[in-house]
């Protein structure tokens, strides 16, 4: 009996046969089909660019490259000729290009990412152009991204165009330093400068800007200037450099609409009555709708005891990740951030109040240690303002507090400032426009609904309408101008309610209230809408989160932090 046929009486029918893969085969063969090439044999088609000519097989560059397959597969003229000249690409691009269809890989450098980001948009090598783009982003410098972002225009590349304004919005005090800027047409000028994400410390640097730029080439920009400043958020500027800066400008002084806009925001400043009246995008902050991550620090864990935890949240991917832990437990602590740096103060750690302050450096991911306050504080309220940080009231462990901290990064200082007028320990306090805000809290008797607000100018406080609610252990941020309440205790109920003050109108009224009761709430501004993270409904510490729009009047609960069960402090980094 043959060989076969005793095979097939041992095996049933799905036994008969087996595939046999070479996984290698594909890997192995390309090389090969590259030496060919290297030794002229088996070509079939010259491509030829300039005085430049290339050979290839057409049956490698249909299969690796789409241009080339839609010339050979569709019965095009070019698919029957020995010779087909090429345009629209360079020379050194198409043979980087066909080199990369028989290995797989392509040097991109400073001095061939155009071209070949060009090339291989021609010949719709999507993945080669991605590569070139984040070749670009990685490259990304103030000095050369406003010459990239025209390229990535010109290409109508949108993943770079993204990323290239994301730099610019980001770096703007660098990137108006550049000659770049200088050099811009005046519709990319204005399509700059209109933006609401510009990473500005004040709209000062806006304003010196755009008379860097007009004062470049001030014969053939002058006439533009006024367009140019209508885009520049004059009233945002201070009464100071109204007057000192601004108003002495011989290009202001000598326009009719330059001082039309100049009026407008003296109006804006010595009429506050009149606010209302003059809203406008020349009112509107810049940098609120920033993408920033959101730190959830120390606070308490699921037994109730303080922690140095660590959680950021990433409001694009919508995730919590563990971040670098504190070198000591903190609960009821007080975070700011200034510069990039996040900042957190005092707290209890189970057994003490704490003076000590940590520093946290995103760069680094690292904690260090700050200089000490001058007293313990647990439960405090810290808010960042112009160049300082200031930490209002607490517990120091045996009463509340009214005194005031100044704290100064840049010179690593302390300083005591003017106390509140109150004595605050689980108060909320915030920075809005070139005040600091304290809210509610309590004096170990009585639970306040009282609002007063610092001057550092003068250095005084100033009472100010009370809160429609009297609220401690609550969240407070500023969002648009505006000073949002939100949360806490009331002395009898554990509060959902949400208020909100209106300087304009120096009114407060009720928004919609949170979806959960929320005592000892964190509450962070960021992207144009307020995060309302962990807190205390009366029975349980708390790890949801819930987001507040201002636009729709609707909170929307987002993903719940992981490692944390409320009474965390708060804060913003932005992303760079």
């Amino acid at each position: 009996m043959a060989l076969k046929e005793e095979l097939s009486e041992t095996l049933d029918d799905e036994q008969k046969f087996i595939i046999y893969r070479h996984d290698e085969m594909f890997s192995e063969s390309f090389p090969v089909f590259k030496e060919i090439r290297r030794m002229g044999k088996l070509c079939d088609v010259t491509l030829k660019v300039e005085d430049q000519t290339f050979s290839a097989h057409r049956i490698v560059l249909a299969a690796t490259i789409p241009y080339f397959y839609a010339m050979f597969t569709n019965n095009m003229a070019e698919s029957r000729i020995k010779e087909i000249t090429m345009k629209e690409i360079e020379p050194t691009a198409l043979e980087s290009l066909i080199n990369f269809a028989y290995s797989g890989q392509v040097r991109i450098d400073n001095q061939n990412v155009q071209s070949l980001m060009m090339g291989a948009s021609f010949l719709q090598l999507l993945k080669v152009r991605k590569a070139c783009a984040e070749f670009l982003i990685s490259r990304f410098h103030p000095h050369n991204v406003l010459g990239i972002r025209h390229f990535a225009d010109s290409m109508s590349c949108q993943h770079l165009i993204k990323a290239a304004d994301k730099y610019i919005d980001q770096n703007f005090a660098k990137v108006s330093q550049s000659e770049e800027f200088l050099n811009l047409e005046f519709d990319e000028l204005i399509e700059l400068i209109k933006s609401d994400y510009l990473n500005v410390k004040s709209e000062e640097v806006v304003f010196e800007a755009c008379m860097k730029w007009v004062k470049f080439s001030e014969a053939k920009r002058v006439e533009l200037f006024p367009q140019v400043l209508a885009q520049v958020r004059l009233p945002l500027l201070s009464p100071q450099f109204l007057a000192d800066r601004v108003a002495r400008e011989d290009l202001i002084r000598s326009s009719h609409q330059c001082r039309d806009l100049l009026d407008e925001a003296k109006d804006f400043h010595l009429m506050p009555e009149r606010r209302g009246l003059l809203q406008s995008f020349r009112t509107r902050h810049r940098g609120e709708f920033i993408s920033g991550q959101i730190y959830a620090v120390g606070g308490l864990a699921s037994n109730g005891e303080s922690v140095s935890t660590v959680e950021i949240y990433d409001p694009i991917t919508q995730k919590w990740r563990m971040g670098e832990q504190m070198s000591m437990m903190r609960s009821r602590v007080g975070v700011a951030v200034m510069d990039g740096k996040l900042y957190a103060f005092g707290g209890f750690n189970g057994s003490e109040r704490l003076s000590t302050v940590e520093v946290y450096d995103p760069r680094e991911n690292k904690w260090s240690q700050g200089s000490a306050m001058n007293c313990k504080r647990s439960a405090v309220g810290v808010a960042a303002l112009n160049d300082c940080i200031y930490v209002c009231g607490g517990y120091d462990g045996v009463t509340s507090l009214n005194t005031v901290e100044c704290y100064c990064p840049k010179t690593d200082v302390w300083k005591t400032v003017a106390p509140m007028m109150k004595y605050r320990s689980a108060g909320g306090v915030a920075a809005l426009e070139k005040y600091v805000y304290a809210l509610g809290g309590h004096d170990g008797l009585s639970i306040f609904d009282s609002v007063e607000r610092y001057d550092p100018i003068n250095d005084v406080w100033q009472k100010m309408k009370p809160m429609l609610n009297r609220r401690c252990r609550l969240g407070v941020a500023a969002l648009n101008g505006k000073l949002y309440a939100c949360g806490g205790y009331d002395g009898n109920s554990f509060l959902r309610s949400v208020e909100v003050y209106d300087p304009i109108k120096d009114s407060w009224s009720l928004v919609t209230s949170m979806n959960c009761k929320r005592s000892r709430v964190a509450l962070a501004a960021n992207m144009g809408k307020l995060w309302a993270i962990g807190g205390y409904d009366g029975e349980t510490n708390l790890s949801t989160v819930e987001i507040y729009d201002p636009e729709t009047d609707i909170w929307t609960f987002v993903p719940s932090m992981c490692a944390h069960s409320g009474g965390v402090g708060a804060g913003v980094i932005r992303n760079e």
